[in-house]
């Protein structure tokens, strides 16, 4: 396998483990905290509100919106990694 091969499998190998880390959170936090875990959140009120309610209205939504930003960030930074970034 040529150098530019590996280098490509490698990138492509870190890519997806980012996308999967970052799914898995988005998951707990919408899935877990809005839908498993809503009646022990609900003891817990923010600004008269209670916690689980926020994650299964608005909680996962700013959570996948930061995570979308964090991504970002990590390709760019791969991107650099690898030398295939836009110059």
């Amino acid at each position: 396998m040529t150098d530019k091969k590996a280098s490509m499998k490698a990138y492509w190998k870190r890519n997806l483990r980012y996308l999967l880390i970052l799914l898995i959170i988005w998951f707990v936090v919408s899935y877990g905290f809005g839908i498993l875990l809503v009646e022990p959140l609900n003891n817990i009120h923010i600004a008269g509100f209670p916690l689980g309610f926020w994650f299964a209205q608005q909680g996962s939504i700013y959570v996948f919106v930061v995570l979308i930003f964090v991504y970002v960030r990590l390709m760019n930074k791969l991107d650099k990694e690898f030398d295939v970034d836009e110059k």
